[in-house]
């Protein structure tokens, strides 16, 4: 279970009040605790902020505020009551992360405000850490408001290039902001200059519409807050009388693209704490995909991932009829007979899996779970079931978010697991319901992404959280589109996921050969030399350097899991030649350095070259990684 560490809390509590106009006091500002982050509030002129870093100005005077359905907008006439500032540094241990524990250091603002637009009072909450900056509204209306359009800009010094993509799984692109032509994905990643670059996204995204970027229509280096709509009828946000909090919106900056990675740790420190008061249910792991839907291929995938150290199997679509349709029952075990013929016995396959330890996940389609989640969740617990897959959910307006945030809560009431398929992407609700084991909203291998892709993917998407990647290995996509055999080892550890998908498209020997659905699994997993790595690999760490990187051109991640370190490189457009001081390694410390790299002169089913060496925290650790390839080390301690 989470827990709360004390280390250093104090507190002191500052409260201006203010009569008459708001031009009493011109404008507010909050330091981070370093002193390198400056939020910026105007209450003069305008209801505005302004964000820099470092002493260079990464987010110009922008616009804050909403406007209600019926017109209101609470950005005029905006009167400040009284404010408090607070300060915070904390530490805590979550179930399980890409650290065993983070820091949660913050000073914070509350700008209680008054309009008279507003039947009640709002406030602004600032909080700058020396991770970044975030901001939320906080409502307390005496009636049900709804609000239709969130009016927060990000405006930015000049015509910055950023990495935009209009959906979750969409191709990311980098290109000027000023010739951005639809609604952009969040985390947005820009460069200001070769030293700056800022992400701008959400967090505790829990009960409100999903908000994007869109570009402002007078200003070109200027975005605007994109709040999602349930129909084009309808108002984005219902927002009952009495205290509401929105969601954070958050601001990051560095000197390079790894630096915001290393603390994206800021959106699980901005949702509240684990509610889950036995989390021992909850288990990280590997999971391989059972597609042919048989008795035979369930046995013979749990006998594969006792072998070879993984955790869970998963029955994909199709067990309990046809996933598209809405008359298939979740309740049953009824195959669908366009993806296999049968027979399953899935109990049976459930109870030889418990018995060796292996736990068993279920994909079921949204349209069972929307009319059957109440009916699912206790059945399959029965079974014992570790946990379920939640397929192609809806994602996107206030009604949606809700609801999903909801089937996390439900399942963790039935001590069940949940990996969200699709155009979900994370805002940190996983510190709060850690069940919530990974997502989807990533490009993944589905999508045959070339090593480039991959790269800017790692460091944009994987801003915002978890990232289920769908990791295939013998897939002829993976030298004929993707990169290299090594890279895709590279990216198990580069792409962080409690449950890590293994072998997407492959399937164990003694698996019958799979007639359809579901994608190509065809190809038999040969037992070579290269299983020992994914044998050997955890899917969570106790902690992380993101060690260098650019967006499309490469990326070096080192993690430590226990007393071994494992390191990920990844080269895309251009070779990467890769220099590193082995210094994150234990002080003192000798160790065997497994290196997996790729050679094609190796006349081998993989061409992967596997070696030994002895390094310490000393070593310079020097290789070549060409175009589109790859490199993974395993680092154990020699006694």
């Amino acid at each position: 279970m989470s827990t709360l560490k004390n280390s250093l809390c104090w507190i002191f509590i500052l409260t201006l009040c203010i009569s008459g106009c708001k031009s009493s006091l011109d404008t507010v500002e909050l330091n981070s605790p370093d002193n390198l982050y400056t939020f910026h509030l105007d209450l003069k002129d305008a209801f505005a902020y302004a964000v820099s870093w470092n002493g260079v100005s990464i987010i110009e005077k922008s616009a804050l505020g909403f406007e209600l359905n019926d017109g209101t907008i609470l950005q005029e006439a905006v009167t400040v009551v009284k404010i408090e500032k607070t300060s915070n540094n904390t530490s805590w241990k979550p179930v399980y992360g890409e650290q065993s524990e983070y820091v949660d250091h913050y000073n914070e603002m509350v700008v209680y405000l008054k309009s008279i637009a507003l039947e009640g009072e709002f406030a602004l909450r600032v909080r700058a850490y020396n991770e970044g900056v975030a901001f939320r509204y906080e409502i307390t209306s005496e009636a049900d408001l709804h609000i239709d359009e969130e009016l927060t800009e990000f405006t930015y010094p000049a015509d910055v290039n950023a990495w935009v993509s209009a959906a979750a799984q969409s191709e990311i692109k980098r290109q000027k902001l000023s010739a951005l032509s639809f609604i952009a994905e969040r985390p947005l990643l820009a460069e200001l200059s070769d030293s700056v670059f800022t992400a701008i996204g959400e967090a505790a995204l829990v009960d409100f519409a999903r908000m994007k970027f869109e570009k402002h229509g007078a200003k070109s280096n200027t975005l605007m807050a994109s709040l999602e709509k349930g129909d084009k009828n309808q108002y984005s946000v219902f927002v009952p009388k009495g205290g509401y909090n929105l969601p954070w919106r958050y601001v990051m900056a560095g000197k390079n693209t790894a630096q915001i990675l290393q603390n994206n740790f800021l959106l699980l420190n901005l949702n509240e704490a684990n509610k889950i008061a036995d989390a021992s249910f909850i288990k990280p792991g590997k999971v391989l995909r059972e597609v042919t839907l048989t008795t035979q291929g369930g046995i013979a995938c749990v006998d594969f991932a006792v072998k070879h150290n993984l955790q869970f199997v998963e029955f994909d679509a199709g067990w309990y009829g046809n996933e598209y349709d809405d008359a298939s029952d979740a309740t049953t075990v009824t195959v669908d007979p366009n993806r296999s013929p049968g027979p399953l016995d899935l109990p049976k396959v459930i109870d030889y899996a418990k018995e060796r330890g292996i736990g068993i996940i279920l994909y079921v389609n949204r349209r069972a779970l929307e009319k059957q989640l109440d009916e699912v969740l206790p059945l399959v617990k029965s079974w014992g079931v570790a946990g379920i897959k939640y397929g192609f959910v809806q994602v996107g307006p206030q009604k949606w978010t809700s609801w999903l945030h909801e089937a996390v809560r439900k399942a963790a009431e039935h001590e069940l697991m949940v990996d969200v398929h699709d155009e979900y992407r994370p805002t940190g609700y996983s510190r709060t319901y850690p069940n919530l084991m990974t997502q989807e909203g990533i490009r993944g291998d589905e999508e045959s992404t070339p090593n480039d892709g991959v790269i800017t993917t790692i460091f944009t998407r994987m801003i915002a959280g978890a990232g289920d990647q769908t990791n295939c290995y013998f897939a002829s996509r993976v030298t004929e589109k993707m990169g290299s055999h090594a890279s895709q080892m590279a990216k198990v550890i580069c792409i962080y996921s409690p449950w890590q998908f293994l072998y997407w498209y492959d399937r164990p020997e003694g698996a019958p050969f799979k007639t359809g659905g579901a994608g190509g699994a065809d190809g038999l997993i040969p037992e070579i030399e290269d299983l020992q790595f994914f044998d050997d690999v955890p899917t969570v760490w106790d902690d992380t350097k993101v060690l260098e990187g650019y967006p499309g051109k490469y990326v070096s991640i080192a993690r430590k899991h226990g007393e071994k370190w494992y390191l990920g490189a990844i080269a895309g457009t251009e070779e990467y030649s890769l220099s590193l001081k082995l210094d994150f390694l234990d002080e003192n410390t000798a160790y065997k350095a497994t290196v997996f790299s790729d050679d094609k002169s190796l006349n081998t089913h993989t061409n992967l070259l596997i070696e030994d060496m002895e390094v310490d925290s000393n070593t310079v650790f020097e290789r070549n990684v060409f175009q589109q390839n790859g490199l993974a080390v395993i680092f154990s301690p020699l006694e």
